[in-house]
C-alpha cells in the first residue's frame, strides 16, 4: 500500500472551480483500488506552527500499489477535466509514503 498526501494551494477566487474538479477526481480514486482517507480544509487557528505557505486543502489517500496510483493519474475521464485543475490550482506538494 502507498499513501499519497497532497498539500493543495489554489488560486484565490477559484474555489468553485476547484470543487468542481474534485467532484470528478475524488470518486475516480476508488476505481483504482484507492481510498480517500481524509480531505481537510484547515483554518487559520488549526496551525500551531508553519514554515511554508498554508495550504487550502490537505488530502490523504491510499492506493493498494504504485501501479494503481499511476493508473488513477492516467484515467481518461479525469484527464478530460484537467483544465479545471489547471484553472484553479496554483500548486500542489505531493508526498508519497508507506505505512510503517
Amino acid at each position: 500500500m502507498i499513501l499519497i498526501t497532497q498539500l493543495i494551494y489554489i488560486i484565490e477566487g477559484q474555489e468553485r472551480t476547484f470543487d468542481e474538479f474534485e467532484s470528478i477526481a475524488i470518486p475516480t480514486i476508488s476505481k483504482y483500488n484507492g481510498r480517500l482517507l481524509f480531505r481537510v480544509r484547515p483554518t487559520e487557528n488549526t496551525f500551531i506552527e508553519h514554515n511554508i505557505d498554508k495550504p487550502y486543502e490537505i488530502h490523504l489517500a491510499a492506493f493498494d500499489s504504485e501501479k494503481d496510483f499511476q493508473n488513477f493519474m492516467k484515467d481518461e475521464e479525469r484527464k478530460q477535466f484537467l483544465s479545471l485543475k489547471e484553472q484553479s490550482i496554483k500548486s500542489v506538494l505531493l508526498i508519497k509514503g508507506t505505512e510503517v
